[in-house]
């Protein structure tokens, strides 16, 4: 497994909120649900996307085609033109307002997941929301500007269309076919993403590609629980302990069994928002002997018990 299938692999979708719109001018629409993760993609039309709160940016125009990644939990505006004022205000939980938020405010509804001003609108766009944060989605949220726009031309995936279809659906197993074919999309952009020259690529994604530290990571990636040693590792990346220490540092910044706790103890945070994974069975697949082990390491890194944090994460 590699680094980005390693990092998605936690925030799969699970019943996320997918919404297609079908609109004629004059529209605007706010966002304020504070979701980690948001997906728009354009199936007709065209929209401008106007970033807010403190890393905001300027408006960016979407055409058929585009798709755009929104990195919560700041708000965002999407409309017809940046100068048509807002119409309705989407709050958590979708709940939707008047713009001066006195009273519940929604478009007409078009059958299954279709909402809108106009049945067969000009603009056509399929949103899909992320609605919970897990562990391992934080450090890739944290690898992505608050804005990421992918064209049409950069040829993403070819299942945008099949996804504005089967997104207006009401079958049996609709919900988990919706939210696998978002992960799909979701990971194509951001590959395309990720290859972009002038992309900010973080270190562990430009790290996958090395020769050495690529094998490294993807082995420790792959099987997480393994009783892994520099020596061990060193083996299955093909080169020395000195050599795999010192290419592994140089471009993560960190040896390879302090990147391992790291690894480990997030993936063991992700399971413990599980209310039926035991603390025994969490250090089990994340690779400590015993839940006292897992309990040390935990506390000594993230500050908590693994016990408080589940309570805390219940909360949250």
């Amino acid at each position: 497994m590699d680094a980005l299938a390693g990092l998605l692999d936690g925030p799969r979708a699970q019943g996320a909120f997918l919404l297609r719109s079908v609109l004629d001018p004059p529209w605007s629409v706010r966002v304020e649900d504070e979701a980690p993760l948001t997906l728009v993609a354009m199936v007709r039309g065209t929209a401008w996307f106007l970033p807010d709160g403190p890393d905001g940016g300027e408006p960016v125009a979407l055409g058929p085609g585009d798709i755009a990644i929104a990195r919560g939990p700041d708000p965002y505006t999407v409309a017809d033109t940046p100068e048509t004022a807002v119409q309705v205000v989407i709050k958590p939980g979708q709940v939707c307002l008047s713009p001066d938020g006195t009273k519940e405010f929604a478009l007409a509804e078009f059958g299954v997941r279709s909402w809108g001003n106009a049945a067969e609108g000009a603009t056509c766009m399929v949103t899909g929301t992320y609605q919970l944060e897990g562990e391992i989605s934080r450090r890739l949220l944290d690898a992505l500007p608050p804005l990421v726009v992918i064209r049409d031309d950069e040829r993403v995936s070819p299942l945008l269309p099949i996804f504005a279809r089967e997104v207006v659906k009401d079958e049996p197993g609709q919900e988990a076919v919706l939210d696998r074919l978002l992960d799909v999309i979701l990971i194509s952009a951001l590959r395309a993403w990720f290859a972009r020259p002038d992309a900010e690529v973080p270190a562990w994604y430009r790290a996958n590609s090395d020769p050495v530290v690529g094998r490294a990571l993807r082995a420790l990636h792959g099987d997480p629980a393994y009783p892994w040693t520099v020596a061990n590792l060193a083996r299955a990346a093909g080169v020395s302990r000195a050599a795999l220490a010192r290419r592994f540092t140089e471009l993560l910044g960190e040896p390879p069994m302090t990147y391992l706790t790291t690894w480990r103890l997030t993936l063991a945070a992700d399971l413990l928002r599980e209310p039926s994974a035991t603390i025994g069975a969490v250090a089990e697949q994340v690779g400590y002997g015993s839940p006292f082990a897992l309990s040390t390491a935990f506390k000594r890194v993230r500050g908590v018990s693994p016990k408080e944090f589940r309570a805390l994460a219940v909360r949250a």
